[in-house]
């Protein structure tokens, strides 16, 4: 499929893989003759969505990705099947753990509300015996299973039911809306001082940049910045400059400095 745009690395790729004459005298692949893992793509809209719900807690908490959280859990059935997953979701959420539970109680609640519109023409005069059920909270919520409310089972329609976190400030309910995700959003000093190494390799990367250099040249690396910057710095120099391909590294102290200063030489 990609031979047409990419003619010459695709050849390279193919002729690698195979150790046949070239991508381009093969016939078009049938699609039916192409593997389907139902499963697998399932799993994967999950990790997704879980990965999307953790970025909405972030973004309601103001915590920037590059700030690593201690733990996120996501819980609801099936949640055991993303344990293969894990490692993404750590990546891309940025976190230390992940845990899955089946047990959504644990971290949500279902919240039934009932449709009056729908029940009326159903039941009649039943409806206020229902509705003075439902008030009364004489109600029971089994999952997968219809709603019954003062023994009368409801159908699809008259009521509706979702999931809401226990504790919304830390967590969201997935778009499936089967499952919630929950973040660890406390803060300790080696978590923001590991997001400040994070901020400052993207702003060392930045730099790069913009003096031209090329990717795998080395430099010299000088940081002016306040004391916060720099004890991070110091607790991750390894991480910074490993990632920055930093030879040497040089500080200096500003403690007015809201922002750091880099500057960047070639090695």
């Amino acid at each position: 499929v990609a031979a047409p745009l990419l003619p010459l690395v695709a050849e390279e790729i193919f002729t690698g893989l195979t150790g046949r004459a070239s991508v381009h005298l093969t016939d078009w692949p049938l699609a039916s003759d192409l593997p389907a893992d139902a499963a697998l793509v399932d799993a994967m809209d999950r990790t997704r969505d879980v990965c999307s719900a953790a970025s909405s807690v972030r973004k309601a908490r103001n915590l920037r990705v590059r700030l690593p959280l201690a733990q996120l859990t996501v819980t609801g059935p099936g949640a055991d099947a993303l344990i293969p997953f894990a490692d993404i979701i750590r990546d891309e959420v940025n976190v230390k753990n992940v845990g899955f539970s089946q047990n959504v109680n644990a971290g949500a609640k279902y919240e039934l509300k009932l449709v009056p519109a729908a029940l009326g023409p159903r039941l009649g005069d039943g409806m206020q015996k229902v509705m003075g059920a439902f008030r009364k909270g004489d109600y029971e919520l089994k999952l997968g299973e219809p709603p019954v409310v003062g023994g009368t089972e409801l159908v699809e329609g008259e009521y509706d039911l979702r999931l809401v976190p226990t504790d919304p400030d830390s967590s969201a309910v997935l778009g499936s809306g089967d499952g919630v995700v929950t973040l660890d959003t406390e803060l300790t000093p080696e978590l923001e001082r590991e997001g400040l190494a994070r901020d400052l390799v993207r702003l060392v990367q930045q730099a790069r940049k913009a003096a031209d250099l090329q990717v795998s040249d080395r430099i010299s690396l000088t940081v002016t910045a306040s004391e916060p910057w720099l004890d991070a710095l110091a607790a991750h120099c390894d991480v910074v400059t490993a990632e920055t391909l930093a030879t040497s590294l040089h500080t200096k102290v500003d403690k007015a400095a809201e922002q750091p200063h880099i500057a960047v030489q070639k090695a």
